[in-house]
């Protein structure tokens, strides 16, 4: 039995209505948010260090402010998948396939 590596999606900083969306810091607030959603969940302690999770990466594709979000989040966490997937349409964002460019 294969399994299918988990799909990534590109949340784009542009409105379905082409505008660019703010605030500028837009992808690193909704990263950040997400950052304790990691492989073998927070770490504390010494452990402990402040970065993003590799579920939930900000981006800048061709100009455009983007977050990577990686599927596997979904089996991880499916209320932060939910949080991030609804953040981009209640704010009419732009919701790419990674893998179909």
């Amino acid at each position: 039995m294969t399994h299918s590596k988990p799909r990534q999606y590109y949340i784009q900083g542009i409105t379905l209505q082409g505008r660019t969306f703010r605030p500028s810091d837009w992808a690193e607030r909704l990263a950040g948010a997400m950052s304790s959603f990691r492989p073998g969940g927070g770490l504390g302690g010494k452990q402990a260090y402040i970065g993003y999770s590799p579920y939930c990466v900000p981006q800048v594709i061709d100009g455009v402010k983007c977050v990577l979000v990686n599927e596997a989040l979904r089996d991880l966490e499916p209320m932060a998948w939910d949080f991030v997937m609804n953040f981009a349409s209640d704010n009419g964002l732009k919701v790419v396939d990674a893998q179909e460019g």
